[in-house]
């Protein structure tokens, strides 16, 4: 399993969403974040904002959907048919295990799946 980490443009974020709901990955968490990429923010006049708002959108998928699900976000995300500065990044990390809460669920990267004993 792999956790997709999206930062993408606010006005953006719920075109993504819908794109992952109908591309089979309807479990995101979103989150408000502010920062700045490569360009250091943005400064007009002799003001610099270098805490940009952004949206973070965290989602995970078996390994082999992480393609498909990178190219659904970059899709939806992406500011006209080149991109813009500012359309925002995309991280990928391992996930080793994930549990669900209700269930005591343990799944392991290698899809196994075990009750765990509470």
């Amino acid at each position: 399993m792999i956790m997709i980490r999206s930062i993408v443009r606010p006005e953006k974020v719920d075109n993504v969403l819908a794109a992952l709901m109908e591309a089979g990955f309807p479990g995101v968490t979103k989150m408000s974040v502010v920062g700045r990429g490569k360009q250091r923010g943005i400064k007009i006049g002799e003001i610099t904002y270098d805490e940009i708002p952004k949206e973070m959108l965290l989602t995970v998928v078996k390994d082999n959907d992480k393609e498909f699900a990178v190219q659904t976000i970059i899709k939806a995300a992406r500011t006209g048919d080149k991109g813009a500065f500012g359309d925002g990044r995309i991280f990928i990390v391992p996930v080793e295990e994930a549990y669900t809460i209700s269930s005591g669920i343990k799944e392991s990267a290698d899809g196994e799946t075990e009750e765990v004993a509470i």
